[in-house]
């Protein structure tokens, strides 16, 4: 069952930190052409920067961390582009892996993992069970991954697990089933690069984050620009329906 209550049916619990970000990690590929490097080169720049944010979350003390690493939709990128992101996928699960495990992070992959190629298959699987014991910061990559997907998915696997529930089932029911269910719903959403969109990613799940755009490009966002995301978020009033003096009030 799900671990968390739906944010549409109970208020949660919030305070000045986070419990839970996520993020798309646009521009790349921008950040490349801006300094005439091949695209690939801001894609390996966005992975130092994962390590730099992994710690950031760490330190103030956010206890989960979701990033959107490859859409269902980027297969329709260059097949070359595509086959680097997969390359790149393993070596950083084969890199970071141990030191994940070494800080107490888990991993947990989250996606349609049945366009993967074999190995990367095993080699998740690995990783994830190699960080499943760890209980700090629990770090989801999505990969493959689609809002719709995961929605489909989620009613596919309800109805086929409880048939008796395929008339009248409660989102209680179908939480329990969608990607994320071992997570709170994102407290805060980030996408950099400018672009101002959810783009498929979390459609269940954000119905109540506070969203945060900025321009900087993915490889340009440190330690300053996640400090600037979290200060935004300190100064969201959050009301899940309520008006502003009911929250004075309580």
């Amino acid at each position: 069952m799900a671990l968390f209550s739906s944010s549409t049916q109970s208020i949660p619990v919030t305070g000045d930190i986070p419990q839970h970000i996520a993020v798309i990690m646009d521009g790349n590929g921008r950040w490349a052409k801006k300094r005439l490097l091949p695209r690939v080169a801001g894609h390996r720049r966005g992975v130092e920067v994962v390590r730099e944010v992994v710690r950031q979350c760490g330190n103030h003390g956010v206890k989960y961390l979701t990033l959107f690493a490859f859409s269902s939709e980027n297969w329709r990128r260059p097949a070359d582009e595509v086959s680097f992101l997969m390359g790149l996928f393993m070596e950083a699960l084969q890199q970071e892996v141990g030191k994940l495990a070494e800080n107490n992070i888990r991993l947990r992959m989250i996606g349609d993992c049945s366009r993967f190629e074999p190995a990367l298959v095993a080699r998740i699987a690995e990783a994830e069970a190699q960080t499943a014991g760890n209980d700090g910061l629990t770090l989801t990559i999505a990969a493959n991954y689609g809002g719709r997907w995961d929605i489909m998915q989620a009613i596919k696997r309800l109805i086929a697990e409880k048939p008796e529930l395929a008339e009248q089932f409660t989102e209680a029911d179908l939480s329990a089933y969608l990607s994320m269910y071992y997570a709170p719903e994102p407290d805060l959403f980030i996408r950099t690069g400018g672009e101002q969109r959810i783009s498929n990613f979390l459609l269940w799940q954000l119905a109540y984050s506070e969203l945060y755009f900025t321009d900087t490009l993915w490889p340009d966002f440190d330690e300053a620009e996640f400090k600037r995301a979290i200060l935004s978020y300190q100064q969201r009033e959050r009301r899940f329906g309520r008006t502003s003096e009911q929250l004075i009030s309580n």
